[in-house]
């Protein structure tokens, strides 16, 4: 941590989902985070898209992050399928697998692992999900933290079953009052304006609340903050944020390295 700093953070975004423009983009973000979760190539992107990613984070000292996802390409791994938990947890280590071949051809260390969208909300609410993930993680590397919503299932699951946790708060997502995810469907679930975003980042970090979308002030404690960088907004977000969080002397650190 800095040393004239009381306050330190992660800032990461979701990469390796796109080929073409999204490429340019990536390499811009991955210049402003400490963090990259990147897609293992189920949900979007392509073995060649997480490949060419994992090189870039590493030539930019980013942290590198699995995300494994739904295999539900049409819908960007971001709808529910009801699956049963044990097919899952089936695809989510074999995409850890893959995920980390990768990383080892490119010379660089795995350092986390984010479930992505869909599997990453309902892991957050649903207890017997989220163990069974836990499990995958625990028999995969024990060592490797979960990065995962502040408060959410997969965190009480993940800290019985003795695994690290880091908990990850959304600067460019609606909350509920509960704590979780405003529905990408509803009104208030995505935040597109940069200054908006920056202002709840700060205050996520120095007073650890943010506010809902009804107005109820919800207590969070973060160790990461997240943006999506699939969105139209990403970039300005991001240096939006980086800008504010570092005027306000919060230093901006990987939580893994």
């Amino acid at each position: 941590m800095n040393r004239l700093s009381l306050h330190t953070i992660d800032l990461n975004a979701d990469l390796g989902e796109h080929d073409g423009d999204g490429v340019a983009r990536d390499d811009a973000i991955l210049a402003l985070v400490t963090s990259a979760s990147i897609s293992c190539g189920f949900h979007a992107g392509s073995p060649e898209v997480m490949r060419r990613t994992i090189s870039a984070a590493r030539d930019h000292g980013v942290s590198i992050g699995a995300h494994p996802g739904y295999p539900d390409r049409g819908n960007f791994g971001r709808v529910e399928l009801g699956l049963p938990v044990r097919d899952i947890a089936y695809s989510f280590s074999a995409q850890l697998e893959h995920f980390s071949a990768a990383c080892e051809t490119e010379g660089v260390r795995l350092r986390y692992v984010k479930p992505h969208g869909a599997m990453y909300n309902r892991a957050a609410r649903d207890r017997e999900l989220a163990a069974a993930l836990c499990q995958v993680v625990m028999r995969f590397d024990s060592s490797l933290p979960l990065l995962t919503l502040a408060g959410g299932a997969m965190e009480t699951e993940a800290l019985s079953a003795g695994l690290p946790v880091v908990r990850e708060a959304f600067i460019d997502r609606g909350y509920l009052s509960d704590g979780f995810l405003v529905p990408r469907s509803d009104d208030g679930a995505m935040i597109s304006d940069a200054a908006t975003a920056a202002s709840r980042a700060v205050r996520m970090v120095l007073e650890h609340r943010v506010a809902a979308v009804d107005g109820t002030e919800i207590n969070l404690s973060p160790q990461s903050l997240c943006v999506h960088g699939d969105g139209a907004d990403a970039l300005r977000i991001i240096a939006a944020t980086r800008k504010a969080l570092e005027a306000a002397k919060i230093s901006i650190e990987p939580f893994a390295s």
